[in-house]
């Protein structure tokens, strides 16, 4: 190397000048670069060889090309959703896809694989940041994102923000909200049997009922239109645009797009909401103080703010407002839409299956028979028993989340003797499992029997994971269970549905799982 730089400088005429010394620098630098970047495409290389053969014990399907793996397969569509099915009864337990020649995701879809990930701990095991990220300006670093010893804490702090004695409450939250949806339809079925989107409906049904619950805000939303719920929505659609784009995967480029824009200026909206909120009850706690704050709530349902604001660590520390408001608007976004989807399918399966809709019916009645209201209050729900099935197998058919993503900080050894190597992201996929023919026998047929208490015994309880399953499983997932009976059964007692035969229902897994072009059910009311 010397040699051949002395006659360069010489060729230069620049021996023992400034120059020379400058030059000979540049070229030691240059080289320097040129050997480390050798050496950074080496190691990729090397390790790209090894985690491939490491990975070479999991299937596949056949890939479109070397270049583009498996991308186009698996898309966001009807036809995508069946190309699931139709891998996973060729696969029982696990799969591999490629994105393009080099990023690599193991599918798990058998309850003793989602064991193995599901069970590990938030290091071993985090949240895969490649979609999660594009969450993180919107949601913060809330439960759904955080991880480590931070994850832990709030998940302590929170977790009596759904205890039963909260829940009970909610009851009648959610039927006062249940009830303006019903009033609506009244007027408009007034004549007769009308075609309505249940999507539409029932997400600003779920939607108004968790502003009630989360800040005691009568948002009117049923009613009336409102920035900060236009600005969820747009939110919620611009990251499944994003993550469907993938030069929009990188950020600097994403903030200078047009939907860019769009999305940092809803959220700016969201977190103004949410900001303006916290502090207006903080306020309100610092001029009652603590204790005649606490003997107002007396005897009054106690909102996720108050929970939030009266929580304490072991070390008498609270959240900050940044924290606060990470988790309000984590839990707006996990728990109005998430449950809004169940809603929509179970009453679509039902309109599917008139006899097991007559039969929910029967028992509602029977257990309001001599009420002169027909209200529901906590004790109600667990006697509940057949429409409970019904919820659960139509949460199992159409579950709101298709698929959680991990990303493996450690080899993570499955069942079967399969090892997933570090650095790979895993893949629980719910709607894989659920519709596994290996779990569940006639994985495509609606039969509520399947989640008879004697049916469900031997059944491994990962079998049927719609609320994730692990220490990270939805913290909110009793909330969603009572939302749903309230609501369903509420609906069911007061209306009639059954499929709008003009429209065709068309799956389309993104966020949650929704349905192209709306899921249109006829409603028509029982009291005419």
């Amino acid at each position: 190397m010397l040699p051949m730089v002395d006659h360069l400088l010489e060729s230069l005429r620049l021996d023992n000048t400034f120059w020379g010394y400058a030059v000979t620098a540049l070229l030691f630098v240059f080289l320097l670069f040129i050997s480390r970047t050798v050496l950074r495409v080496v190691h990729f290389i090397h390790a790209y060889r090894v985690n491939t053969q490491r990975l070479r014990c999991f299937p596949e399907p056949p890939r479109r090309s070397w270049l583009l793996g498996h991308m186009g397969m698996f898309l966001p569509t009807e036809e995508g959703l069946r190309e699931v099915s139709d891998v996973v009864t060729h696969f029982s337990t696990s799969f591999k896809t490629w994105f393009g020649p080099y990023l690599c995701m193991v599918a798990l879809i058998h309850p003793d694989s989602i064991k193995s990930v599901a069970a590990a701990s938030a290091a071993i095991a985090p949240k895969d940041e490649l979609f999660y990220g594009f969450l993180r300006p919107w949601l913060g670093d809330g439960l759904l994102l955080s991880r480590g010893e931070k994850w832990g804490q709030h998940r302590r702090l929170l977790t009596p923000a759904f205890h039963f004695d909260i829940l009970k409450n909610y009851v009648k939250i959610f039927s006062q909200s249940a009830d303006i949806m019903h009033n609506k339809w009244r007027k408009l079925a007034a004549n007769g049997p009308i075609s309505l989107d249940m999507f539409e409906h029932v997400s600003l049904m779920t939607l108004d009922s968790l502003l009630k619950c989360t800040f005691s805000y009568d948002s009117d939303c049923q009613e009336k239109s409102s920035d900060y719920i236009a600005a969820i929505y747009e939110l919620s659609y611009l990251v499944v645009q994003r993550n469907e784009y993938l030069p929009h995967h990188i950020d600097f480029l994403y903030k200078l797009s047009a939907n860019g824009r769009r999305f940092q200026k809803a959220c700016k909206i969201v977190h103004g909401f949410t900001a303006g909120v916290v502090q207006q009850r903080k306020e309100a706690l610092k001029d009652k103080g603590l204790k005649e704050w606490i003997k107002s709530k007396q005897g009054k349902t106690k909102d996720f703010i108050d929970i939030l604001l009266l929580s304490r660590d072991d070390d008498g520390n609270q959240l900050s407002d940044e924290e606060m408001r990470d988790e309000v608007d984590t839990f707006m976004f996990e728990g109005h839409d998430t449950t809004a989807s169940g809603l929509s399918w179970i009453l679509y399966n039902l309109a599917r299956h008139p006899e097991y809709q007559e039969k929910c019916r029967v028992e509602i009645r029977e257990l309001i028979h001599g009420r002169d209201n027909e209200e529901l209050d906590w004790d109600d729900l667990s006697q509940l028993t057949f429409t409970t099935m019904c919820i659960k197998e139509s949460l199992r058919l159409h579950p709101p989340v298709t698929a959680i993503s991990r990303r493996c900080t450690e080899d993570i050894k499955l069942p079967d003797g399969k090892v997933i190597p570090k650095g790979n992201i895993c893949l629980i996929s719910i709607y894989g499992t659920h519709h596994n023919p290996l779990v569940w026998p006639n994985p495509n047929v609606y039969d509520p029997y399947r989640f008879d208490p004697e049916n469900s015994k031997e059944r491994s309880p990962h079998a049927f994971v719609p609320f994730s399953a692990g220490p990270r499983n939805c913290i909110g997932q009793n909330f969603a269970m009572s939302e749903m009976r309230v609501v369903l059964a509420l609906t069911l007692l007061r209306f009639k549905v059954s499929l709008d035969i003009s429209k065709e229902v068309r799956r389309k897994p993104e966020l949650i799982l929704r349905a192209e072009n709306g899921l249109w059910l006829q409603v028509e009311d029982l009291r005419l």
